[in-house]
This record gives structure tokens, sequence and C-alpha cells, in this order.
């Protein structure tokens, strides 16, 4: 009797989250949302341009599928389902969310996240708050559910102040949530025996070099804050071009790095593209970073749209610019990245829905109204969701032939 006892309590407590990448599914986690009622004081964030969340003041592509949480974490909208029913959202603030989407993940089999945190918003009080709120929900949701959870930095607009910023939220979130403590934080990935951290937008061509700032970040994390480092990087990094800086002086600091991430939304757009891009870029990218024992987590993204977001900036972007396709577009990325000979991947994103990339439930029966939203009607909303946790069977076992798995009814 105590012994079925012991083993009933070991079957329900949740399984520890694995050190490492090999073999994983991850997904990025923007928490970006706000409502007006969410006690942040900051509107319809992410939802609308305004204070307005209405068919004119729109931003995202996709509707969230929001029925399974509690009524009181569901937030109305002037928006109408076709059926005449209320259009609902929700706000990244509220702990329900968050603890939903990391049961989500683990029912459907997603390993874990990489919270975004905007460097830029972390020197605002008023903006760091939530997402300190938010980091330590993310903590707690990864820990009950056997998940994991990387902090990521992303430095977009960012300059000369870069590496202070950055080093002075790190110092402050490790004062708050003790996260050099592996004790205190047992969801945080590890990598190489330490916390990872996750640097975004070191080499882009857009933006400021400031191959000082990142040196001196890389330097901070692997010598002070005795972390692993992930550098998130553009797609063509390796060869100096396109969406890349053309200074050969990059190469050497994406060489400091102990895992190399390029970021490909947007970077192809059909599954015989992805495959093509797989075959001729990321197996020497592969090939690049084995040769000095970094490790590489290609990105990959269902789809993309921002139809709604470019015509609030007054552009004309068409709505479904890059088609889901009922997951094919999805499943050659993971499939041709294995066959590449990646072992584990990073889904972009896995709430962003201004971009058209979430993976999370989303309705397939949008409002219909001057603003328009993707939709794939014969397509379940957890479809994604499903297609990325099938994935991880991929990343366990030796490259091979893997079409698309058919869903049952």
């Amino acid at each position: 009797m105590i012994a079925r006892l012991l083993l009933a309590l070991i079957l329900s407590l949740p399984a520890a989250a694995a050190p490492g990448l090999a073999g994983k599914v991850f997904a990025g986690y923007q928490g970006w949302f706000r409502t007006p009622s969410d006690g942040t004081n900051s509107t319809w964030q992410h939802y609308s341009p305004s204070a307005t969340f209405t068919p004119d003041h729109c931003h995202i592509d996709l509707w969230p599928d929001v029925r399974e949480l509690p009524p009181a974490a569901r937030v109305a909208t002037p928006f109408r389902h076709p059926d005449g029913s209320p259009a609902e959202v929700f706000s990244s603030t509220t702990p329900a969310v968050i603890q939903l989407h990391f049961q989500w993940m683990r029912d459907y089999g997603i390993d874990g996240i990489f919270l975004q945190r905007f460097a830029s918003t972390t020197r605002s009080e008023h903006l760091r708050k939530p997402q300190d709120a938010i980091l330590n929900q993310v903590r707690s949701a990864a820990a009950s559910t056997g998940r994991s959870w990387t902090l990521m930095y992303d430095l977009s607009g960012l300059t000369k102040d870069a590496a202070t910023t950055v080093i002075n939220d790190w110092n402050h979130l490790d004062q708050q949530f003790h996260l050099s403590d592996a004790s205190k934080n047992p969801a945080l990935l590890r990598h190489l025996d330490k916390p990872l951290v996750a640097l975004w937008g070191c080499g882009f061509n857009d933006r400021p070099p400031m191959l000082d700032q990142w040196r001196l970040l890389i330097d901070f994390f692997k010598n002070h804050a005795r972390c692993s480092v992930m550098l998130g990087v553009p797609a063509y990094w390796r060869t100096l071009d396109r969406d890349t800086i053309a200074d050969p002086e990059f190469l050497t600091i994406a060489a400091s790095a102990d895992v190399i991430s390029p970021w490909n939304v947007g970077r192809f757009n059909s599954p015989d593209a992805a495959a093509r891009h797989a075959a001729t870029i990321t197996k020497a990218d592969i090939a690049w970073c084995r040769a000095r024992n970094i490790s590489f987590l290609p990105v990959a993204f269902p789809g993309f749209s921002w139809h709604n977001l470019s015509a609030s900036r007054n552009r004309s972007e068409p709505l479904n610019a890059i088609p889901r396709l009922g997951g094919r577009f999805l499943w050659e990325q993971f499939r041709s990245y294995r066959n590449a000979g990646a072992d584990a991947v990073y889904v972009a994103m896995f709430d962003e829905l201004d971009e058209g990339t979430a993976i999370m439930k989303i309705r397939q029966d949008p409002p219909s109204s001057p603003a328009q939203f993707v939709a794939e009607p014969d397509v379940p909303g957890d479809h994604y969701l499903w297609l990325s946790g099938k994935a991880a069977h991929l990343f366990q076992n030796p490259p091979t032939y893997s079409p698309m798995p058919a869903r049952s009814p």
C-alpha cells in the first residue's frame, strides 16, 4: 500500500525540466499584451496603436482563443465573432494566463520558452515593474509544469549605453529573484552547467553595430555573472551579407558565444524555400559552430502576417503574407533543420499575434470587421501547438525523411 501511494505521489509531480538544448523544442514568449483593466496603466498595448481597440485601431492579425481562461481573466472588446458572440482577449500580466500557457506547453510537449525582455524598457520603473511580475509568474508556472525558461534580452533601440543598461537590469533581477542560484530557480534552463542568458540583436545591419558594447556584455555574463551566452544573430551572419553588418570582427564576437541562433523569420516564404535555406545556409552554419564547439539553435516560424500592424503605420502589407499552409510551412523547417544537423529548435513565437507568428491556441472564427484577421477554418485552433510538440520526436532521433504527421479526427 505504501509503495503504491509513493508511486502515485511521484507520478503526480511535474516532470523536471532537463538541462541543455539537445532534443528540445522551445518557443519565444513575448508577454507584452496589456489591457486597460490590468492595473498597468498601459491601455491596449500591442493590441492597438492607441488608447482604443477597434477595427480602425488594431495591431494584431491573429485572434487568441481565451475560452479556457476563467471569466475574470478574459477581457471584452468591441469586436464580435461571426456568430455575434463577444470577442475577448487577455493581458499577459494575469497569472492565470501565464499558467494556462505553460499548461499548454506541457500538454503538447513543448519544452520551454525564451522570455523576451526588451532592454530599452527596463530603464523605466513603470514599464519594468509589470515585466518583473511576468518574469516571476513565468518562474512559478515553469516550475509547476516541468517546463524550462530562459531570459532573452532584446537590445533593439539601445545604443552607446547598451551594456550598462542590460548589466544594471540583470543585477536588479538577480538581487530580486536570485537567478544565479539554481536551487531557487530550478526551471531556469542551464547550458554547460550554467544558467543560459540570450542576447538578441547582434550583427544586424538595420541598427548601430555597437560591437564594443556586445563585447562588454558577453564578458560580463560569461566571466562575472557565470552564465552561458546565446547570441541571437541575423540569418546571414556567417557570410556577413544581406541582413548582416559587413565587419569580420562580428564573427570574432560570435565565436565567443556558447550558442548561436540565427533569426530566420521572413527570410523565406514557402516550404521549398525553407528547405533550400536549410540545405545551403543552415548546414554550413552548423559546421562553423561545431568546429568551434558552439551549440546551434535555428529559428522556425509558422507563417507571417502584419497587415493590421502595418496599416496603423500608414503602410500597406498584405494579409497572410507568408501563408501557414495548414502547418506544411512550419513542418518543412523542422524537418529540414534536423536533416541539416540541428538537434534542437526555437519556434518564433508562442504568443506573437502582431506579426501572425503565434503558435498558441487561436480562433479560426475571428471577428468579422473592417480589420482583417488570418484564419484557417479547416485547421484546429491548437494545430501549431500540436505540430510544435510533435517536432520533438524529430530532434530526439536520427535525421530521416519525416512527412508532416496526420492528426486523428
